[in-house]
């Protein structure tokens, strides 16, 4: 179960009396522009009022400049300026900041043994309340069975006896977070539960005293039972909700073997690599961090970075990326990024910020929450009013109350929307999908059309030479010339063409590179050019191709045509199966291109895309995407550039592969791993079965509280009664979103159920 201000964990949490400026120090990491941010673990977080308490904390410092509490990792990010219009600023102040909240915080190489620690003491304290209630029970047995009244009191004093360090032991999670809430001016979750503990074993303790025929130790021992097995389950849930990013951390070296400039090595931690190190990994090690392959051969396992199992050969001048494993020769790899920046880190960071957006249905569970423990207070004093003046019983009036305390604990509402969208990012992690805002989800499951780039995203941006239009000379010495002109470009068609043929002509006099028109060499007396046809033959030639299908280069000597080259690109895997389920579904399809027409009406007729759109600026592509919008669409945008980026930011939630450029991953709202497209509609189908859940889950949590408030009111709930229904209802939402997985195993043939009405595309005239 959730709850609110200090947890299991801040009670076994050191207390945080000297975390040094050094320590800082390590903790932070330069982003640029002045900027610092600051990672720590807060492991009391539990809810979307722990959330926002602390937010609201830290955005109030001066030199904050942003602030985010991710839920499932307990953890805080925080962005803070280096220095202000007042000098240099302190970032101990963020840690302060928090302890002023009521909240402990720790340093991140802590927070798993905390974590564990915690795990333990629930576990603990679960075997000692359940140990203690089973006794009192046994004893409470006797006292029902018709004991006289000297054996009763008798057995009523011992059970107090039993209960009083059971609830001192188990109830001190309850109590420190009740005790942190109230002193600060705010209520929780865990102040009802608290309260309610308490006045049961106090109703218990003067009837005891007082020689009276009941007691309800027992129920208060099984409450307190009941509800440390719950915020235990929670606990496990959530650990095992990390445990795809506590997989991913396992993968990452915890250190490296550099390799000085003298030839010596020497082990140290992969913090202490830096950019341009030289390191040495053998045979059966992980690449720690993204780099260049300078000395070596081998066959790397890229599994963790493409989800293919098939071994990449790497050599001198490769690039790897860290994760990867090297399977059969050693490297000596140079370092181009630190580890915290490396690829296995970005992904580990996107899975963790899986859970940290807070979307529309979570907000609305924080706000019922917040609501929620003022008006239970209120029910159970007005229960607690009534049956005291009108059944003039106020023993009866406190149990009832107590009843009412116990029953209506919002932990059901809490849970709603927060374990739904770990088990959905656990299911598209597992299906090679990074979602980097809960919200995410959300948007995913209410659109009604599909664009898509071209380059890049529906096709890998590998072209290939398919046909050779020689005209002035014969085809195997022009594709020779334009192979040797090609050799001096990375440009992708140039790199098609070096793969297309092994043939080179002699070394040219002189080559050169013209931005936006091509390559020009002097060989003796002659002038080559290789580009577009404007630029190699000086004016466009009425012969002109330019309205054909595929992509065009020009070879020409002296002006002079010299031979065609018609290129076109590779479909990436899995999108003709993608854009079949969508349309299939009852999703529209769009291409948003800045390549030519003609080459996007090709690509859109092999794949049956509705509606094609090429020579598209940034610009434009976003302006088709609002045009949509307007029309009362809901748009996901799966692009790969930096001129997708625009629209990305624009469409009501976006996609991008792995492969992306860092600006289009950083715009995208989920990236895929893999080169297959078909996750894309696997992602649209795990996002509206969790919108499904998470609709139940609320139908779920409102209808037990509308069941279970006028049967407390009514005085027909005792408080062990109340206590088994709290955690039933709790354990009912658990076990509802856990379905997801088993409903994503069985749906893949599902797409019938995704159909939307209606079309989402208008073809417009050009």
């Amino acid at each position: 179960m959730s709850c609110c201000g200090v947890s299991a964990e801040g009670v076994l949490a050191l207390e945080t009396a000297s975390i040094t400026a050094e320590e800082i120090a390590l903790a932070s990491h330069p982003l640029g522009e002045g900027l610092q941010q600051l990672d720590l673990s807060v492991p009391d977080v539990h809810c979307g009022e722990c959330i926002v308490t602390l937010e609201k904390a830290l955005s109030r410092l001066p030199y904050v400049r942003s602030a985010r509490v991710n839920l499932t990792s307990r953890r805080v990010s925080c962005v803070y300026h280096e220095q202000t219009a007042d000098g240099p600023t302190d970032p101990a102040g963020i840690i302060a900041a928090i302890h002023a909240t009521g909240y402990r915080t720790n340093l991140l190489t802590q927070a798993d043994w905390h974590s564990e620690r915690a795990k333990n003491q629930l576990l603990l304290a679960v075997g000692v309340c359940g140990f203690a209630a089973a006794n009192i029970m046994l004893l409470s047995v006797s006292v029902w069975s018709g004991a006289d009244a000297a054996t009763r009191d008798m057995f009523h004093w011992i059970s107090a006896m039993i209960a009083a360090p059971a609830l001192i032991y188990g109830g001190r999670f309850f109590f420190r977070s009740a005790w942190g809430a109230l002193k600060r001016g705010r209520t929780n979750m865990d102040v009802p539960i608290s309260l309610a503990v308490t006045l049961s074993y106090a109703v218990s303790l003067w009837e005891t005293m007082h020689h009276g025929e009941h007691a309800w130790f027992d129920a208060t021992v099984s409450l307190l039972f009941f509800l440390l097995i719950g915020r235990t389950l929670d606990h496990i849930m959530r650990d095992k909700a990390r445990s795809a990013i506590n997989g991913l951390a396992r993968l990452a070296p915890r250190g490296a073997l550099l390799v000085s400039p003298d030839g010596s090595r020497r082990y140290v931690a992969v913090e202490e690599v830096k950019v341009g190190d030289e390191i040495a990994i053998a045979a059966g090690d992980r690449i720690p961090v993204d780099g260049m392959v300078v000395s070596g051969a081998s066959d790397l396992d890229l599994s963790i970075v493409t989800g293919e199992s098939r071994p990449v050969a790497v050599s001198d001048g490769a690039e790897v990326s860290s994760g990867a494993m090297n399977l059969t020769g050693g490297l000596v790899v140079r370092a181009t990024k630190l580890a915290r920046n490396s690829l296995l880190a970005e992904i580990i960071s996107l899975m963790e910020a899986a859970e940290g957006g807070r979307a529309r249905y979570r907000r609305i569970a924080d706000r019922a929450a917040a609501l929620y423990s003022p008006a239970v207070h209120s029910l159970a004093l007005a229960t607690f009013l009534a049956w005291g003046i009108l059944g003039g019983d106020w023993k009866q009036a406190m149990l009832v109350a107590v009843a009412v305390l116990i029953i209506t604990c919002p932990c059901a509402l809490g849970l709603a929307v927060p374990v739904v969208q770990v088990v959905a990012a656990g299911e598209l992690f597992r299906n090679g999908v990074m979602v980097k805002d809960g919200s995410a989800l959300e948007r995913l499951a209410e659109i009604d059309g599909v664009a898509f780039d071209k380059t890049g995203t529906l096709t890998l941006g590998s072209p290939m030479l398919v046909r050779t239009d020689a005209t002035a000379e014969g085809e195997i010495d022009a594709l020779a010339t334009a192979v040797a002109l090609a050799t001096h470009s990375r440009h992708p068609l140039s790199r098609a063409l070096v793969r297309s043929c092994a043939t080179t002509l002699s070394r040219f006099d002189q080559v050169s590179e013209i931005a936006g028109g091509g390559l020009e060499a002097i060989h003796g007396a002659d002038t080559y050019r290789l580009g577009n046809e404007a630029y190699a033959c000086g004016t466009p030639l009425k012969t002109s191709a330019s309205d054909a299908p595929l992509t065009e280069v020009v070879l020409s000597r002296n002006g002079v045509l010299m031979a065609r080259f018609f290129f076109e690109d590779t479909l990436r895997p899995g999108a003709a199966e993608a854009v079949s389920r969508l349309q299939a579904a009852g999703f529209s399809t769009a291409m948003v291109s800045g390549d030519r027409q003609s080459v996007v009406d090709a690509t859109a007729r092999a794949l049956r895309i509705d509606l094609p759109l090429g020579g598209l600026t940034p610009k434009q592509k976003v302006d088709e995407i609002a045009r949509l919008s307007a029309g009362g669409h809901r748009i996901l945008m799966v692009g790969d550039g930096i001129n997708d980026a625009p629209a990305l930011a624009a469409a009501h939630v976006s996609m991008a592969p792995s492969t992306a450029s860092d600006v289009g991953r950083q715009a995208a709202d989920l990236v895929f791993f893999n080169d297959r497209l078909d996750v894309v509609p696997q992602a649209v189908d795990v996002a509206r079965q969790a919108a499904r859940l998470i609709r139940q889950n609320f139908a779920l949590a409102i209808g037990y509280n509308v069941l279970a408030v006028p049967v407390a009111m009514a005085g027909l709930a005792t408080p062990l009664i109340a206590a088994i229904a709290m955690s039933t209802s709790s354990l009912i939402v658990v076990v509802n979103a856990l379905r997801l997985t088993r409903m994503d195993s069985r749906k893949k043939k599902s797409w019938a159920s995704l159909s939307v009405k209606g079309p989402v595309y208008e073809v417009t005239p050009a």
